[in-house]
């Protein structure tokens, strides 16, 4: 992987810094009272969009793939500190709750006129709820956030993918898609969960494996030379991932924390890895824990279902409004 610092010098970036934030209307975070230097590197002229951006593994990434020169459009929930990690790193902050998909098609619009260009979309956005919330679009939150509201992110900012050579979708997903399961009969009669006993690592785990399932579709349905889309497990990661849990939380205390978990900047690297890499078709369509492949022992058979992948996609655009 390519370093995470140039030692080329700091060229100006004139880009205006805009956000959206608390409604479906993009309004501008902070006007920039100086010019933030970019730096030149393997990755200058390349324009990276990455969500959950405003803290964890997203924040780290947003601080490596602009030390690499990229222009990153920093999307995150949060409008104070998706305006603070802006203002660290030159980034333009973007704000959208993804608990509201009238705000992921807002932010998508304000994306696409910002960019004319998009080499690289990170998925990264993702959460677990340790109780059933219904969000106002009829969804089970966790469901929403980490899969319904990446999906239609990538929908919208497709032509903008397709329209830019090389480019590549990167979605965080994680080794515990081996525990989830998806019942499309039981995802159509009941997309609140609200029929059976609420249980959060079962419902997260499988909107990972939602995740896997979402990039091999991808993979499939596009055309030659389209934009290629990998899953990868970034690590267990020292963030405000999950904490309200207490199993994940078990992560973050010692003798776990010291043994098993990674620091962000750790968890970042895949994704970097994966964003400023020359090709990416061998690893289109797979899923891969940190650098290597994950597909054989760290994902689940239903992974590898293609008709699953096929009915899940049609169950997707339902949901939010594409055209299947």
């Amino acid at each position: 992987m390519a370093p995470e610092q140039s030692s080329a010098g700091p060229v100006v970036d004139p880009a205006p810094r805009t956000g959206m934030a608390g409604s479906s209307s993009p309004r501008e975070l902070a006007a920039p009272t100086v010019r933030r230097p970019v730096v030149r590197g393997p990755m200058g002229g390349r324009t990276v969009v990455v969500t959950g951006a405003s803290s964890g593994i997203g924040a780290a990434t947003v601080r490596q793939l602009a030390g690499l020169g990229a222009r990153v459009i920093a999307l995150g929930r949060s409008p104070a500190r998706t305006a603070a990690i802006a203002a660290e790193t030159g980034a333009i902050p973007v704000v959208a709750d993804f608990a509201q998909l009238a705000e992921v098609r807002a932010a998508a619009a304000q994306v696409a006129a910002l960019c004319p260009r998009i080499d690289v979309l990170v998925n990264n956005a993702g959460g677990l709820n340790p109780r059933r919330v219904v969000t106002e679009d009829g969804n089970e939150l966790t469901f929403q956030v980490n899969h319904l509201a990446p999906f239609l992110l990538t929908g919208l900012l497709m032509p903008r993918l397709r329209e830019t050579p090389g480019a590549r979708i990167v979605v965080t997903s994680s080794f515990m898609n081996l525990e989830g399961r998806i019942d499309l009969a039981d995802l159509t009669a009941d997309p609140a969960r609200g029929a059976r006993r609420y249980r959060p690592l079962a419902v997260y785990s499988t909107t990972k494996l939602a995740n896997i399932l979402f990039v091999k579709a991808l993979a499939r349905r596009g055309p030659p030379g389209g934009p290629t889309a990998t899953a990868v497990h970034p690590g267990v990661v020292l963030s405000r991932f999950g904490q309200g849990h207490w199993l994940v939380g078990t992560f973050y205390r010692a003798p776990l924390m010291l043994v098993g978990a990674r620091s962000c900047a750790s968890g970042a690297r895949p994704l970097v890895d994966l964003a400023a890499r020359a090709a990416t078709g061998a690893v289109n369509g797979t899923f891969r824990m940190r650098f290597h492949q994950g597909e054989r022992f760290f994902s689940a058979r239903q992974a590898r279902d293609e008709s699953l992948a096929h009915g899940l996609w049609n169950y997707s655009c339902a949901r939010v409004g594409l055209p299947a």
